[in-house]
């Protein structure tokens, strides 16, 4: 098993829709409102409690550790799934401890590790390398629920030739998994060439020499040395000797809390989020996110809506009391 640290002291944060709580702002409104009917459709037609979390990471809560044990605290402090038969689902995505765990109920025992390992490997991470972090959760999402029922989402009272449609529409995708597992593969190495493979001086035909991580700040303007410091952004500076010609190349962080600032441009911006008017069963509700750039100090917000809470015909407003004993799988970057 995992190793483990004690979690007394960790802070689980609450939840305020069964379905979908993107602390993390990485799910947009369209793929959240879609995970949510389909969580409730799940709940409703098979009585299993299945919800999504993102958060920007674990220290928030006072865990510092493996991903493992705070997916398997937080899950049996919600209670997630049927007390009786333990057959709850977490999807929990930390992004900026670029890790992700599905956690399952106990009830399954260990005969999902495999399939959520291949779900995540095969069909989240791909996505979330190409920054597609919306479109991979809820990739995600529709495996899981095929791999749990049998059935895609929509499909519970479908017959047999109405499936058979919708299996040949999901079977492209179903085939590209595999291919867009390598390609990410290929990507990382294909990455790790790029930074390391000879330059040589466009000016004279010399080979360039790159800097190291503090020589290379003379070269740097202030909003690239404030990404670097903040690990949104990495840079490598080339030199020639012969001509001192210069050249600066830029690589983004996969996983980031930074986005980019619309005043200057450079990732160095954060968001913190309010909470203006909680959302209901019968309404949705609003959050304010206030943005602050730690390059430029510009200062702006915006609001966005919080999808609605989980009506009383899915079963009421909490989970059923259901526990984990740590089956499931994890994914990193």
């Amino acid at each position: 098993m995992f190793a483990t640290q004690s979690t007394a002291e960790t802070e689980y944060p609450p939840y305020s829709n069964l379905y979908v709580n993107d602390y993390a702002a990485i799910i947009d409104r369209r793929d959240e409102t879609y995970i949510h009917d389909v969580l409730e459709e799940l709940r409703t037609e098979t009585g299993i409690e299945f919800t999504v979390l993102t958060i920007r990471n674990t220290a928030l809560y006072d865990h510092h550790g493996p991903i493992e044990p705070f997916a398997t605290g937080l899950f049996n402090h919600w209670g997630i799934g049927n007390a009786a038969r333990n057959d709850g689902v977490l999807m929990l995505i930390s992004r900026n401890d670029r890790k992700m765990r599905i956690e399952v109920g106990s009830g399954y025992g260990r005969t999902k590790d495999r399939p959520m390992k291949r779900i995540i490997d095969d069909i989240i991470i791909p996505a979330f390398r190409n920054d597609a972090y919306s479109r991979g959760i809820r990739s995600g999402v529709d495996a899981v629920i095929y791999d749990l029922t049998g059935h895609y989402p929509g499909e519970y009272d479908s017959g047999l030739i109405e499936k058979s449609v919708n299996r040949v529409k999901r079977l492209g995708a179903w085939l590209f998994a595999p291919f867009a597992a390598i390609a990410g593969g290929a990507g990382l190495l294909f990455r790790r060439w790029r930074r390391n493979r000879p330059r040589i001086c466009p000016n004279d035909g010399s080979r360039m020499q790159r800097l190291g991580e503090y020589e290379d700040d003379a070269h740097l303007k202030d909003g690239q040395q404030t990404e670097e410091h903040l690990k949104s952004v990495d840079y490598d500076v080339w030199t020639c000797g012969q001509c001192d010609h210069v050249t600066i190349e830029s690589y983004r962080s996969w996983f980031t809390r930074y986005g980019a600032c619309r005043r200057c441009n450079y990732r160095t911006l954060q968001g913190d989020t309010t909470i203006l008017k909680h959302a209901t069963t019968n309404a949705t509700g609003l959050k304010r996110i206030d943005y602050y750039c730690k390059n430029c100090q510009a200062d702006y917000s915006e609001t966005k809506v919080i999808s609605r809470k989980s009506s009383s015909s899915s079963g009421g407003s909490s989970f059923g009391g259901g526990s984990s004993s740590g089956g499931g799988a994890s994914g990193s970057l």
